[in-house]
């Protein structure tokens, strides 16, 4: 670390506070945001009428499309269990 590094972060502590504060206040504006448009979504009366369209399709795909689908993906989770419990 250069002295031009530490000069970037050796701010009076009044500064640092501030900046935490500003922060708060974003992270709480933004945290705000998002739930009223979460509220917005959960009552947007195009949920009804999207629930509503036709789907004719009843199975998109089958184990017969994928030969060796279910071998390889258990083997994943396989490597996958093995490689956590190594850690």
């Amino acid at each position: 670390m250069t002295a031009a590094d530490l000069s970037r972060v050796d701010v009076p502590l009044a500064d640092l506070i501030a900046r935490v504060d500003a922060l708060t206040v974003l992270r709480r504006a933004r945290m705000a945001a998002g739930l009223l448009a979460e509220d917005r979504h959960q009552c947007d009366p195009d949920d009804t009428r999207f629930a509503l369209l036709p789907c004719t399709c009843t199975t998109v795909s089958t184990a017969a499309d994928y030969p060796g689908f279910d071998a390889w993906i258990a083997q994943q989770q396989n490597l996958n269990t093995a490689a956590r419990r190594t850690r």
